[in-house]
């Protein structure tokens, strides 16, 4: 076994197996330059060429596929970097970043009864009886892509080295004033400004993960002696790095300063927002909110998708059928329709997907929102304001003496705002707005509760859309299975759906890190008020019965809906009775 794999051993094994052919590789061995045999791993300089597999005319030579190919040739077995899955703390606890880069090797897992090391190099391995000795436990070598372990090296020993600089190895951890348990020690502050370069070093490490994650949420939650960091992906939340309490304070403060709110005040609650741009230079918007709890304040940053208001409706999940009748019903010129769901499912998107395609140079469209979601140069947006009297009802007032053509309201939740919500499309003008609902046909139960006459309903409503988000199967890994018939008679009922022949299931790849599932998609219910359904809204209205005649109309329920998906391969039984399980009283 060699001690050390140079460029010219690895050559030679590529032209003895058929890979690479003789005169290529005595060219690329001649060319090469001392810089790029310094700090270019052999492997890089060769997959830098794009040549193709001799043996395999199909197969380019890429990183990754070399990198498969040594841990063949080595033993070693392959890793793949799951950053989620990695305690930085502790991998970067084992040796330092200068021994680390020495060697090009990364701790990424540390157990009581193993320490499992990263290498790019399996026959380089004159470090690993010192390391051994220093850890006093078994090592476990896994071999990684070059490139990917030296961003990874660079990545974790830099956040560690601000959580360092920033006081990680202060006493005081209880210097959050908010803190209902605080132990206050004398003589030990344990301060860190918010505006300290390795805090803000932290946070841009946060938000940049979080956008290359593709995390729609970033939570910062602080605990007794901790801040705990969670990110939700595809609608399930991931712990991502704990934090030093003291610590957690400083970044608190730096994202609320980040968000203009008021950092001295930290016992009542705040909303604020953050543009910045991703690692790809997009523009992209997060909401911030603010919540005192008993161990200090807790933040949501919610980050919006900046391709959301260029998606059509079938990349929303929309079927044919239901973005025909969708378009249809946003393109009368008067009466009110209702998205309704609960947080998270989507109806913000729906919305502003919806504005964004009426959104022509000939109308004006005019929102109220608490808070403005995004901000889009199409649109009239307006604020609501507690503090100033601006609230939903006050705002549409306003609207409608701005000539608006269409009205968004961000969501109706009393009477007043409603009862404006319906002067609006009396006096010609087209609302969209959201309800909390469980279903569609619930919308016209909520609108009567709030106390609109059921006349004025059967009137100005056009339709109502209930919606959920389901994940998605990776495309790249799924795999088709037997279709088992008591989980989707389960699904279907009180329905009798014709079984399709096979689903899939999810598997798990790199693509999908492991989960199975790539993106979320939305499931729809769509109610369109027909004149025969206008009739059954009453003063003494039946709900059980309305919904059974919105169904025989062509209503299709939820989990009809998301079957629709699993035939089609789109997602899992489980996911859609995760989100949408079936009524009994259809």
């Amino acid at each position: 076994m060699p001690n050390s794999m140079t460029l010219e051993d690895t050559l030679t094994q590529l032209v003895d197996q058929g890979m690479v052919e003789q005169d290529k590789a005595r060219m690329i061995s001649s060319l090469v330059s001392a810089k790029d045999r310094k700090n270019l791993h052999a492997l890089e300089i060769i997959a830098n060429r794009h040549w193709t597999n001799k043996s395999r005319p199909e197969q380019t030579l890429t990183l990754d596929v070399l990198t498969d190919w040594l841990a063949e040739q080595s033993g070693v077995p392959r890793f793949h970097f799951d950053p989620l899955k990695m305690d930085v703390a502790s991998c970067t606890s084992i040796m330092s970043y200068a021994y680390a880069s020495r060697f090009n090797i990364l701790t990424v897992k540390v157990t009581n009864s193993e320490v499992t090391i990263a290498v790019t190099d399996p026959y380089k391995t004159e470090w690993l009886e010192e390391i051994r000795r220093i850890v006093n436990q078994p090592i476990k070598l896994v071999l990684a892509n070059p490139q990917e372990l030296k961003s990874y090296l660079l990545e974790f020993y830099s956040i560690s080295k601000a959580m360092d600089n920033a006081g990680l190895n202060r006493a005081d951890s209880g210097s959050n004033i908010q803190n209902l348990e605080q132990l206050i020690e004398l003589g030990k502050t344990g301060t860190v400004d918010a505006d300290d370069q390795h805090i803000v070093s932290i946070v841009d490490w946060l938000m940049q993960y979080a956008f290359t994650q593709r995390a729609s949420d970033i939570h910062i939650e602080p605990r007794r002696n901790q801040g705990n960091v969670r990110f939700r992906i595809d609608g399930v939340m991931h712990q991502v790095y704990e934090i030093p309490a003291n610590i957690t304070a400083a970044v608190t403060s730096r994202i609320k300063i980040m968000g203009r709110l008021d950092v001295a005040e930290k016992r009542k609650p705040q909303d604020g927002r953050i543009k910045t741009l991703t690692p790809e230079g997009q523009e992209v918007e997060m909401r911030l909110s603010s919540m005192p709890t008993a161990f200090g304040e807790k933040l949501v940053l919610r980050i919006f998708d900046p391709e959301v208001l260029v998606r059509d409706f079938s990349e929303l999940g929309f079927e044919k059928k239901e973005s025909k009748a969708w378009d249809q019903m946003i393109r009368q010129p008067y009466g009110i329709i209702l998205v309704t769901g609960p947080t998270g499912s989507g109806k913000t998107t729906t919305l502003y997907t919806s504005l964004k395609y009426l959104a022509v140079p000939e109308v004006n469209v005019c929102t109220i929102e608490d808070p403005i979601e995004l901000v889009e140069p199409s649109f009239n947006q307006m604020q609501v304001q507690h503090n100033i009297d601006v609230d939903f009802a006050s705002g549409v007032k306003t609207l409608l003496r701005q000539d608006p053509d269409i009205i968004m309201i961000g969501e109706i939740r009393d009477r007043e705002t409603a009862e404006m919500a319906v002067q609006a499309a009396l006096t010609g003008h087209l609302v969209l707005s959201t309800l909390h609902t469980n279903d569609a046909p619930s919308a016209v139960a909520r609108l009567l509760e709030i106390g609109i006459p059921s006349y004025l309903i059967s009137a100005t409503l056009l339709g109502v859309v209930a919606q959920r988000l389901v994940r998605t199967l990776c495309p790249h890994c799924k795999q088709e299975k037997e279709l088992d018939l008591a989980q989707w008679q389960s699904l279907i009922t009180p329905w009798n759906t014709a079984p399709p022949a096979s689903v899939y299931r999810a598997e798990g790849c790199l693509e999908c890190r492991q989960t199975g599932f790539l993106g979320r998609k939305g499931i729809y219910e769509m109610m369109l008020l027909s004149d025969d359904l206008k009739q059954h809204i009453t003063d003494d209205f039946d709900l059980l019965r309305f919904r059974k005649l919105a169904i025989k109309q062509g209503m299709r329920p939820l989990n009809l809906a998301g079957a629709q998906k699993v035939a089609r391969g789109i997602t899992t039984i489980q996911e859609v009775l995760k989100v949408a399980p079936p009524r009994y009283d259809g």
